[in-house]
């Protein structure tokens, strides 16, 4: 069961080309106040882009004792409790850029005063993320968990698409029938994209309410995910097609913790690169797990990262 947050919010995260409404972030503090202890809090970063953060409620075991780490929580601008902005004053393909994650990063690491000492673990398009804040080398940040996400999105979708090669024939079969189509939003691709999900995504059926309840957030309002992932998870067209952050990984100074799971989307190759190029960086790999060990080998996983973190 997961604990009650010690404190959560709505966070101002001003943007100036939106005169329309209100923009804020939404957290959740698990744990200790970080300004009565002199444990490092750690900052969690969901995946999606879009998915928020109720998969990844497990990892408030850290805030519990043994450990009591500040665990921070938020939903990310454009979903969960944070603002919707389906609407956005530009095109969504030029609003919803990384740049506007990392400010909101940046905006509420200065609203919680833990700037100046503080972890980040970011799990899939949040490692994504966490790696764009870290390669810039903030001198506050203690320690960098890269969790099952790519360091460029090539080799995402050419692992993608070798595992949807091993889907059985029917399942191919109404995906690709779908996607011509143009019915990707459809009861019956969401039937056969599950088929996938249940192998590289959660290999616990029936799914665990913490991500049922991601998904069906997702489902409600999706146009972050649409727009900077595409229709699934194997099917990238959005504006994350051609990322790729290799060229900066050296930058990266923060002690790394990467990992990933043997049936995970991210595929050893995807995030292999993290691995060569970050200079004091430990890997990590999940022999039950697909994209969510946190779920899927909760206990192993609490093990590796507390750990990590010293606690």
């Amino acid at each position: 069961m997961t604990p009650s947050p010690t404190e959560e919010g709505l966070i101002p995260f001003p943007i100036p080309s939106v005169t329309t409404t209100t923009t804020s972030t939404y957290y959740f503090l698990y744990g200790p106040h970080p300004s009565s202890t002199s444990t490092t809090p750690l900052v969690v970063l969901h995946g999606g882009p879009g998915v928020p953060h109720n998969y990844l409620l497990p990892l408030t075991a850290l805030a519990e004792p043994p450990h009591s780490i500040p665990t921070i929580f938020y939903d990310q601008f454009g979903c969960g409790r944070s603002t919707h902005l389906p609407s956005p004053p530009v095109p969504p393909a030029e609003f919803f850029t990384p740049a506007l994650f990392l400010s909101e990063l940046d905006n509420l690491l200065s609203h919680l005063n833990i700037r100046a000492n503080y972890s980040i673990l970011g799990q899939s398009w949040g490692g994504m993320l966490a790696a764009e804040h870290a390669v810039r080398r903030p001198p506050g940040l203690r320690n960098l968990i890269i969790a099952n996400s790519p360091a460029d999105m090539g080799s995402w979708m050419r692992a993608a698409e070798r595992l949807r090669a091993q889907l059985p024939e029917d399942v191919k079969e109404v995906l690709d029938r779908c996607e011509r189509e143009g019915r990707e939003t459809s009861e019956e691709y969401e039937g056969a994209m599950m088929a996938f999900y249940e192998r590289h995504v959660c290999r616990i059926v029936p799914m665990p309410a913490e991500l049922q309840a991601s998904f069906q957030a997702l489902k409600e309002e999706g146009t972050v995910y649409a727009t900077m992932n595409g229709p699934a998870e194997f099917s990238v067209t959005g504006t994350l097609k051609t990322w790729d952050i290799r060229p900066e990984l050296h930058r990266i100074q923060a002690p790394t913790l990467l990992l990933n799971g043997r049936h995970d989307e991210a595929q050893d190759e995807v995030v292999e690169p993290y691995f060569r190029a970050i200079d004091r960086v430990k890997w990590y790999r999940f022999a039950e797990s697909s994209h969510t060990p946190q779920l899927e080998e909760r206990e192993e996983f609490m093990r590796v990262v507390a750990a990590f973190l010293g606690a």
